[in-house]
């Protein structure tokens, strides 16, 4: 059986390691074969920009060659995709080449679009890629006060983002010296200061004991940069002196050329993870339309679904196994506290109140990332 990955971050990397292991016996004997196509040759861990951004962390300690994290016997091509055939059960890539498969998994991520909002890219800091992390630590290195406005798009990466930068950058001004002299606003789309209600419910209280305000159902339309404003649909208007953006995203471009799915989602059953009207094509991390969160542990929890759905493909000729939902994520509350939430389909988060113990478990975590992609944690 051929096995085609499309996509090399954190769920496709942990979905092809936990096949190689699973499949070792048919690799071996070429019953089996693992193909992963990526669009580059570094992998990288994409929750650490957040701690890039606040000089937490230096860029290189984000990176590792994303051959280094791959099983002996998956056979890596940095040549992304450009076309899917699906009626054909082949894709054709940016060199060229053209590679057949009896069962496809696409996993090929997000991307912000800060450009969807007039004004925002141009005078919005934010921390999505490398080079904005910086750009921004640069500007809160630089800023002594005033008025610092977070302003959230939906959807976005990575859940409690937007309440992680917000408390963690009360820690970082109140550690400058500068506690008295910024003050913190958030804003958030829905009428609750996070999608999530137990989790609105837990931060909204911290948010008071911290002096930091909100504002709700303020969904970003523009941005003025001359007047300092930013501007909601609903018609609200929140001055600011430094302007700190969660971007909407959309699927990947790829996706959208292929009219695969609207936004660059991929219509996605949100058990089995197939491609809906496809019975050998899955989709995980990101690239879904499953209307749950975007983050980290959504990838790893469906690429161990997958990794055991397509290992009993090849061994029983059926699945075994069921994705319910299972999320799980860290909430940095400030610089050395923390608190998590885990939920799934059925049942909610539940956050607890944050702990510096947490903290250092998600410390622990960022060091151990590159375990958990070759899929030993």
């Amino acid at each position: 059986m051929k096995i085609l990955i499309v996509g090399g971050g954190m769920g496709g990397t942990i979905l092809a390691n936990n096949l190689a292991r699973r499949l070792a016996p048919e690799l071996r004997s070429g019953k089996a074969r693992i193909t992963m196509l990526t669009a580059s040759e570094r992998h990288m861990y994409q929750p650490g920009l957040l701690y890039l951004a606040l000089g937490r962390v230096t860029p290189d300690e984000l990176y590792r060659d994303q051959a280094s994290l791959l099983e002996p016997g998956i056979a890596l091509h940095v040549d992304p995709v450009e076309q899917f055939m699906l009626d054909d059960n082949k894709v054709r890539t940016k060199g060229g080449k053209t590679h057949d498969y009896d069962v496809m998994v696409v996993a090929t991520g997000s991307r912000p679009v800060r450009e969807s909002i007039p004004g925002l890219a141009e005078h919005s800091h934010t921390f999505y890629t490398e080079e904005t992390a910086l750009a921004m630590f640069k500007a809160l290195r630089e800023f002594q006060g005033g008025r610092v406005v977070v302003a959230v798009g939906v959807p976005h990466k990575c859940p409690m983002a937007p309440l992680e930068i917000t408390f963690m950058m009360h820690d970082y001004f109140k550690d400058r010296g500068l506690g008295d002299k910024v003050q913190l606003h958030y804003t958030y789309p829905v009428g609750r200061v996070h999608s999530l209600e137990n989790v609105a419910k837990w931060a909204a209280p911290e948010f008071d004991r911290l002096g930091i305000t909100y504002e709700t159902f303020f969904n970003l339309k523009e941005v003025d940069g001359a007047a300092k404003v930013v501007r909601s649909e609903e018609g609200g208007e929140t001055p600011f002196d430094l302007l700190v953006s969660i971007p909407a995203h959309r699927g990947m471009e790829v996706i959208e050329k292929n009219n695969l799915g609207a936004g660059g989602w991929l219509p996605t059953h949100r058990t089995q993870l197939n491609l809906e009207g496809r019975s050998n094509v899955f989709v995980l991390g990101d690239a879904t339309n499953i209307p749950i969160s975007k983050a980290g542990s959504t990838a790893h929890f469906e690429a161990e679904v997958l990794g055991e759905n397509i290992a009993a493909l090849v061994k029983l000729g059926a699945p075994v196994r069921e994705y319910d939902g299972k999320v799980f994520c860290f909430i940095e509350a400030g610089k050395d506290r923390a608190t998590y939430a885990m939920f799934d389909y059925l049942n909610p988060p539940d956050p607890q109140p944050p702990t510096k113990a947490v903290h250092w478990f998600k410390m622990a975590y960022n060091k151990l990332y590159w375990i958990s992609a070759r899929g030993l944690l």
